[in-house]
């Protein structure tokens, strides 16, 4: 089953952050095989303000644990979690993007929904697509939203990778693939 795991800062805990970057690293370490995407979200002047990550665990209860024993979180640096089944429409990793993982600007867009199920089918502009899929509720069931990480010129053209009238919110935020540097 595969997982969208999105911790949002919480304000004022980028010391925090800082000072826990090389447990966040090696509790990530412990989730190489499982791990589809990951990285940092940031604001236009570069502050962390999240750090979303995109699992294959056996189930709900093993994402919950990932989210809420990730150190960062136990330690209060971040205000709220957003966890939700993801399905993989792509089938790959952000490492296996083609893109690569430098060179223009990449994007977190998340739709949350409302009424019937939308974007269901990949975009026709699937070269700028990182990863893409639907947020669904525990039981895989319920169209919950969606989710993309893409390469594009500016957050407003990252929006449109969602049919906008479809979703009660789209967010999208400044990110980069993540992991240990080079």
């Amino acid at each position: 089953m595969e997982f969208l795991c999105y911790h949002r800062d919480r304000p004022g805990s980028l010391a925090l952050r800082e000072e826990l970057n090389e447990e966040h690293l090696a509790y990530m370490d412990g989730y190489a095989e499982e791990m589809i995407a990951r990285g940092p979200t940031f604001t236009d002047d570069d502050v962390l303000t999240g750090s979303v990550h995109i699992l294959d665990l056996p189930d709900p209860a093993a994402a919950r644990a990932f989210a809420f024993d990730e150190p960062n979180y136990q330690a209060g640096a971040y205000r709220d979690v957003l966890l939700r089944r993801w399905r993989n429409t792509l089938g790959r990793t952000m490492w296996d993007y083609p893109g690569g993982r430098t060179g223009g600007n990449r994007y977190l867009v998340l739709g949350l929904a409302t009424g019937r199920p939308a974007d269901l089918d990949l975009p026709s502009d699937r070269d700028a697509l990182i990863a893409y899929g639907p947020l669904l509720s525990d039981d895989g069931a319920t169209w919950l939203g969606t989710a993309a990480l893409i390469r594009a010129q500016a957050p407003d053209a990252a929006r449109t990778i969602l049919t906008a009238d479809r979703y009660a919110d789209i967010e999208v935020h400044n990110w980069q693939f993540g992991g240990r540097p080079s």
